[in-house]
């Protein structure tokens, strides 16, 4: 295709996704541009779970026995969404996304790189340039989400979406094990030593792992040249302060298509549980069954093995549907799991009743009724929103889950609290969460849908 991305003429845009759409290959699983963007994503989601865990496991680890501060990390990684992803949605929808893509993981690069500094200079200069890079990072990964999921419908037929999506995201989720797990490992292996009842920070090499983050995000960037040029969606729209804030034809389409506002109304309820669980499952770990890094990190990480299955299952299971009763068996299995992560237990058990090894399946199967829940979601809001705002829908459903994150953080800070005021074990932040999920389970029944 000899067209420029982009295009400065509305109706040459048309002509050339009409031209894109001749030139999609019959079937998702031949086309490399679809594996280049689920590359690109795994990659990404690798170095973003495992700086986040090496964060999250050295603060619980060595700032604090009577505070859990995870919740100052999420809140961090989560602000760069809230203050850009109007700018974000812009950019998406202004240029090509392809463009945009390869852009966001030149940054990503930066951001790396600048990670290895901080974790180099860690032991003299503490947390705070940890946190920068965490914003960083959070402020790369806010342009970068709108390009990488408007771009799946704009490469590929309709019809593909929900099998594209249960791929896309099982990827993604394998990613997030190797991660998590691998962030655990090298805690393990380059973090701090334990010297009697202190840390000494003096042998800490964490910098090599964040070294290893840097060569991910170069490959990624090299993945992400494999995609097909998609021409700009909106090429004369032009940037305002206004901007920054929820476009007014955005709102006027949430507020005139019901399905499609309730379906991101539960996105977000998802992911403010989603918010509390991760966290919960390090505390749990650390803090109560005092386990290692690494050994705490293969239970968040188990978390994701199941999500991967459950977005592929998922996918299959739709053939060319929007299959929103796997949303109701999701919301009812995600409860059902965070019950039975809840249940406490005798001393020798360190209270709580599954301990780490009955932990692992039920965790795994939480990521799989995970699976089937956000599947059909994501394929509904990048199905049914309107070609010229794409872009700008799928940032203000990236915003509204990341508000849903970072009212999480708080939320997490404020279950921590009253955890510390009670004398209650870990395992109950899970009977929080799952009070928080119960209105989603109750309420939100959206009829199925075939994709054209």
């Amino acid at each position: 295709m000899d067209k420029s991305p982009l295009t400065d003429n509305p109706s040459e845009s048309a002509n050339a996704k009409s031209m894109a759409d001749d030139d999609m290959p019959s079937h998702v699983t031949s086309d490399i541009a679809f594996w280049g963007m689920t590359g690109t994503q795994g990659l990404g989601a690798f170095n973003d779970n495992m700086f986040k865990q090496l964060l999250l496991l050295l603060l619980l680890l060595t700032v604090s026995e009577t505070a859990d501060y995870q919740s100052i990390a999420m809140l961090v990684f989560a602000l760069p969404f809230l203050l850009f992803s109007g700018p974000a949605g812009f950019l998406a929808d202004k240029y090509s996304k392809r463009t945009v893509v390869i852009l966001s993981k030149v940054a990503e690069i930066v951001a790396m790189a600048l990670g290895v500094v901080a974790f180099y200079y860690y032991e003299t200069h503490g947390f705070a340039g940890l946190f920068v890079v965490l914003f960083l990072m959070g402020l790369q990964s806010t342009f970068f989400a709108p390009a990488k999921y408007g771009i799946l419908p704009e490469m590929l037929h309709e019809h593909d979406l929900p099998k594209a999506n249960g791929i896309f995201l099982m990827i993604t989720f394998l990613a997030i094990i190797f991660g998590t797990v691998a962030a655990g490992a090298i805690l393990d292996n380059f973090g701090p030593v334990e010297s009697g009842e202190v840390l000494d920070n003096s042998k800490s090499k964490l910098w090599i792992g964040s070294g290893f983050c840097v060569l991910v995000a170069i490959l990624g960037t090299g993945t992400s040249l494999l995609l097909r040029k998609v021409p700009a969606s909106t090429p004369n729209s032009k940037f305002s302060m206004s901007t920054f804030a929820i476009p007014k034809k955005t709102v006027q389409l949430f507020r005139s298509d019901f399905n499609l506002l309730s379906a991101l109304l539960a996105s977000c309820a998802f992911w403010l549980c989603a918010g509390v669980v991760f966290p919960s499952v390090n505390s749990l770990g650390i803090d109560q069954l005092d386990l290692s890094p690494g050994r705490t990190s293969i239970l968040s990480g188990s978390i994701g093995a199941g999500i991967a299955l459950g977005c592929l299952i998922a996918g299959l299971l739709s053939r060319g549907k929007i299959e929103f009763r796997l949303v109701r068996i999701g919301s009812w299995g995600i409860i059902a799991c965070l019950v039975l992560m809840a249940l406490p237990g005798s001393e020798d058990d360190f209270g709580h009743l599954l301990g780490f090894y009955g932990s692992l399946p039920v965790l795994i199967l939480l990521g799989v009724f995970t699976g089937f829940f956000s599947v059909p979601i994501q394929v509904y809001l990048q199905a049914k929103a309107p070609e010229d705002q794409k872009g700008q829908v799928i940032a203000e459903m990236s915003r509204a889950n990341w508000v849903a994150i970072f009212m999480s953080g708080l939320l997490y800070g404020l279950f921590d609290l009253i955890l510390n005021y009670c004398n209650m074990d870990r395992c109950w932040l899970f009977a929080f969460t799952a009070v928080l999920m119960l209105p989603v389970a109750l309420i939100y029944h959206p009829k199925s849908e075939t994709l054209a």
